[in-house]
């Protein structure tokens, strides 16, 4: 039985790392390369708008407040931790944790969320790795890898694992973006068989760009000889700009 607990705690220590990784790549984002010009070419053949392609235009907002709501499952064991992000208030008290599993947030869940939401987004691209993997007349995907000299070195993982763009030419705009692992990755202790995260984006024309409406991350991992699976969704809601 002791046994299983310090299993358990050890896998929740590594997911938090895990989550930290989740916000970093919350928002990924395409810079200007020679190989980009085969994405805009395709992209302007069926005029797409290609806002999003501005890294500012994925990531989270620092000019409005919005609402979160994390729910996280790991090895069976569930955790709900609501949020409040006020653009307004000063450098490390712009996020407000309301609650963990229905309390008043420790000090040290609060500043745990703080510091690891205050940790700059890791987006910059392979210049060599992008391709546009298909287009029909619903949609056009493009993939690229991450640069892998500027990938933490907590997050080494990464360099085996390649985002996706997903764009509808119905409406033309970016639908989502997913990070999906080429080969099992070890992450800490672990060795994730998948390891996933989808990030899914509403455009908002009044401020001109991009929201994230929801990311989940799903992973199946071998942890001392066993298959332990976590998943993770973030949900944003309620957008206001700064006043």
């Amino acid at each position: 039985m002791k046994n299983n607990t310090h299993e358990c705690r050890t896998f929740r220590k590594t997911t938090a790392r895990i989550l930290c990784t989740l916000f970093l790549l919350s928002a990924f984002a395409i810079q200007a390369t020679a190989q980009k010009a085969l994405v805009l070419a395709a992209l302007s053949k069926y005029g797409v708008d290609q806002s999003f392609l501005d890294p500012a235009n994925l990531r989270l907002p620092v000019d409005h407040s919005f609402e979160l709501k994390e729910s996280a499952t790991t090895a069976g064991k569930a955790k709900v931790t609501l949020a409040k992000f006020n653009p307004s208030a000063k450098d490390g008290e712009q996020w407000n944790v309301i609650s963990v599993d229905g309390k008043s947030p420790s000090l040290f869940e609060a500043n745990t969320f703080r510091n690891t939401r205050a940790k700059p987004p890791v987006d910059k691209p392979d210049e060599k790795t992008y391709r546009i993997d298909s287009q029909t007349a619903e949609q056009i995907i493009i993939s690229y890898k991450l640069d892998a000299t500027i990938i933490p070195m907590d997050a080494r993982f990464l360099k085996d694992c390649r985002a996706v763009l997903t764009v509808d030419l119905k409406d033309k705009q970016l639908k989502q973006l997913q990070l999906v692992n080429e080969k099992p990755v070890k992450i800490g202790p672990l060795t994730a068989k998948k390891f996933e995260i989808t990030t899914k984006f509403v455009y908002d024309k009044q401020a001109r760009r991009y929201f994230p409406i929801n990311d989940n991350l799903n992973m199946e991992a071998a942890f001392l000889a066993k298959t332990l699976t976590t998943v993770v969704e973030t949900v944003y809601s309620n957008y206001a700009g700064k006043r």
